[in-house]
């Protein structure tokens, strides 16, 4: 197993004994702070006792949240009071109903809009907005810096609030010097700093940031900080935490004795005080492994998957059967190493099962929500068309009363109406079917998309690399997942589109390493966020120079897209310097020109049927001395 595993690895452990060792401490310590507690919810002084959150422990804060919330509930005019959508929404976020919880926050009034209140709800809306765990798309970090500058402004006191979540995204987009940076703007904001659970956070946070820049210097400083406070506030699991955190250190630096004897000290104290966890052995059974001892490494990993067993979920990890693999090979005993591969892979595919049967489940739900959302749709349109015509039939007979020719007009009127309504329907049904077209091309382009992503999955399953095999297939339901979405609209923004795009040849990058580099460029005249444009437009060609042009070449391939505005047209430009068209048998032109088929329909549909400019060109640049193939979109400008 390697440095960076393990330290994601300690990532659950860490956190989860930090608290303990909070909740410990703050017992003999804290009664003082408990009264002051109390005072502050006495006064209602409700911002203050959420900010003052971070110095108590999660099971304690839970609690409170619960409480809170029943108490609320039950007062009076509660639909006024900014703080009972607050806890309403802390408590739909402890029990992962997401969008629950951004609803009650949506309902949080201010009476300002910069004041604390309205921060408090935006940073609520953020957390759970960011609390999947993927990477945070440029959409969202703007909204980041957009809160932190107008929690500047207002000199707010959940500034450090709004620190600690950029860091965080940065975190989830794999940029650690960035999150390191901010981890520590927050830490210095934080009203709270000089409380040991804050510093002890602080500490072990930024050592992993550290650990994942291979930065030894930072990472000593900051084992050695949560030592000193370790040893100041009394905190012996902490203490024995940063013997774990020496473990990497030495691990990092080779030192593979010294890593075994603090890894020991760790896993002696877990055990003593009776707080071991499956990560523990794995850790210590590596150091083992490390230190070519793999007896030792052996015995750890084999009580690790005893341990596990225990838990009740039923869930099973393959990283003890991937360390028994290393250490069975380092002891020559090739078909026990063979006992273990196969185990591991028994437990990656029933995991992969469960992964897929949890994205068929989201996809069905989603199904059935747009389904839903149609018929609710088609109830208001008949509901509007149905009081349409109660108003025509009042008015009517209105007529007929007050005129004096009235069975002569009361026809005319019909007769009017009746033609109108012809029209109308005509109409609709044209302008419905037009739609449905258009719906049924993206449907037709989509699955020749997926059909191609999964053979590239399959082709990494057949050369063997498993683990790579599943960084691909979670890249891959990340991008399905977005195409979905996509596939929902008419159109989108072109920063969606740069995204999806990025996505998709990072994936075929990690299919042909090696073979071709990328470059997107977009016109600083263009604001990503405001033109659009109709999903899934540009893939197709970019498919095509990756599959086609680049294949059986023997230099290095380059992609290059470029979005530029010309007056109310935007140009798009798809080049590659590949090996160019090449002429194919008659029945395969056709396969392979379905993608420019269904692109000249949707211009057909999008554009053309409302008298708009749009076209492409596909050119082959031998003629111009060159390799490869390029393609020139034109499309009209469209703001949202």
């Amino acid at each position: 197993m390697n440095i960076t595993a393990r330290t994601a690895l300690a990532i659950c452990s860490i956190l989860s004994s930090l608290f303990i060792s909070s909740c410990r401490n703050q017992e003999k310590k804290s009664k003082g702070q408990q009264k002051a507690n109390q005072i502050v919810i006495g006064k209602k002084d409700y911002l203050s006792f959420i900010i003052a959150f971070d110095t108590i422990p999660a099971a304690k804060i839970k609690k409170m949240i619960y409480k809170e919330d029943s108490l609320l509930s039950n007062s009076e005019n509660k639909e006024a009071n900014p703080y009972y959508h607050y806890f309403k929404a802390r408590k739909y976020g402890l029990e992962k109903k997401r969008d629950s919880a951004i609803t009650e926050y949506q309902k949080i009034k201010s009476n300002k809009p910069n004041d604390e209140l309205a921060l408090l709800k935006t940073y609520g809306i953020l957390v759970q907005i960011m609390g999947n765990g993927s990477m945070v798309e440029s959409a969202l970090t703007g909204k980041i810096f957009t809160a932190i500058k107008l929690a500047e402004g207002a000199n707010s006191r959940l500034t450090y609030h709004f620190y600690d979540l950029l860091a965080q995204a940065y975190f989830q987009n794999q940029n650690e010097k960035k999150s390191l940076e901010y981890a520590s703007i927050y830490f210095e904001n934080h009203p709270f700093k000089s409380h040991p659970a804050v510093k002890q956070r602080y500490f072990d946070i930024s050592f992993l940031l550290a650990s994942r820049l291979k930065n030894f210097r930072k990472m000593e400083f900051y084992n050695n900080q949560a030592r000193i406070l370790a040893k100041q506030i009394g905190d012996s699991l902490a203490l024995s935490r940063t013997y774990d955190n020496q473990a990497q250190i030495y691990s990092q630096q080779g030192l593979s004795s010294k890593a075994v004897a603090s890894s020991k000290l760790y896993f002696n104290y877990l055990k003593r005080t009776d707080n071991l966890n499956d990560i523990a052995f794995n850790n210590l059974a590596t150091s083992f492994i490390r230190n070519n001892q793999p007896d030792s490494a052996i015995k750890y990993y084999k009580e690790g998957i005893a341990f596990e067993k225990n838990d009740l979920s039923g869930k099973q990890k393959k990283v003890y059967y991937d360390g028994l693999i290393d250490a069975y090979k380092l002891k020559g005993e090739y078909a026990k190493a063979l006992e273990a591969a196969e185990a591991s892979h028994k437990i990656e595919l029933k995991n992969n099962e469960a992964i897929e049967s949890v994205k068929v489940a989201e996809m069905h739900e989603q199904y059935e929500t747009e389904k839903k959302d149609q018929n609710i749709e088609e109830l208001k349109s008949r509901n509007k068309l149905n009081e349409t015509i109660i108003k025509q039939q009042r008015s009517s007979m209105f007529l007929l009363v007050l005129i004096f020719i009235g069975v002569i007009s009361f026809f005319f009127i019909v007769y009017r109406q009746q033609r109108l309504k012809s029209k109308n329907n005509l109409l609709r049904s044209d302008n419905q079917r037009l739609n449905v077209e258009q719906k049924m091309l993206q449907a037709q382009l989509n699955p020749h998309f997926i059909f191609n992503a999964i053979a590239n999955l399959q082709s990494i399953v057949a050369s063997g690399h498993i683990d790579e095999s599943v960084r691909y297939l979670k890249s891959f339901s990340g991008l399905l997942r977005g195409i979905l979405e996509q596939n929902r609209k008419d159109f989108i923004e072109i920063a969606e589109e740069v995204t999806s795009l990025n996505n998709y040849i990072q994936l075929q990058q990690m299919r042909y390493a090696g073979v071709f580099d990328y470059q997107i460029d977009v016109d600083q005249q263009l604001n990503v966020h405001e033109t659009l444009i109709p999903p899934m437009l540009i893939q197709p060609f970019v498919e095509n120079a990756i599959e086609h042009g680049f294949r059986n070449i023997a230099y290095k391939g380059l992609l290059l897209i470029s979005f530029v505005l010309k007056g109310d047209l935007l140009l798009i430009e798809v080049d590659d310097n590949g090996s160019g068209l090449v002429q194919k048998p008659t029945d395969k032109p056709k396969k392979q020109s379905l993608a420019q088929t269904i692109l000249k329909e949707r211009f057909e549909l999008l554009f053309k049927s409302n008298h708009q400019h749009a076209e492409f060109e596909l050119r082959d640049k031998k003629a111009l001395g060159c390799r490869g193939v390029s393609v020139e979109i034109t499309i009209p400008v469209i703001n949202d």
